[in-house]
């Protein structure tokens, strides 16, 4: 599809989140097309439709950008260990978008 080509397009990357700002609910709501985005910008899961916001893989991908991108995260994944785990290994500060119970776990306080 054409929203793909142009998420594909390195020159395109920082504007991927913007782009998926203004599209359609449908495209919003499209995981490949969301995939695409948060690989080139994290900060695009913001616009996901709600679901793929609680999509590990695309919040997976998103907290690799940039973990405050967790943020954008449907709640139960910031209750998801690995997610929290990946985060805080590159931002210890991530940690305060973590569960309450994930703030209070040894292993990733310490990481």
């Amino acid at each position: 599809s054409f929203m793909l080509r142009v998420f594909e397009d390195p020159q395109r990357s920082s504007d991927a989140s913007e782009m998926l700002k203004f599209a359609s609910q449908d495209l919003q709501a499209d995981r490949g097309i969301v995939l695409e985005a948060v690989k080139m910008d994290g900060t695009a899961l913001e616009f996901a439709s709600g679901h793929l916001q609680a999509d590990r893989e695309i919040v997976s991908e998103a907290v690799k950008s940039c973990s405050s991108n967790l943020r954008f995260a449907d709640r139960q994944l910031r209750a998801d260990k690995g997610i929290i785990l990946e985060a805080v290994r590159k931002d210890g500060l991530a940690l305060e978008l973590a569960s309450e119970e994930l703030k209070s776990d040894k292993e990733v306080v310490l990481e």
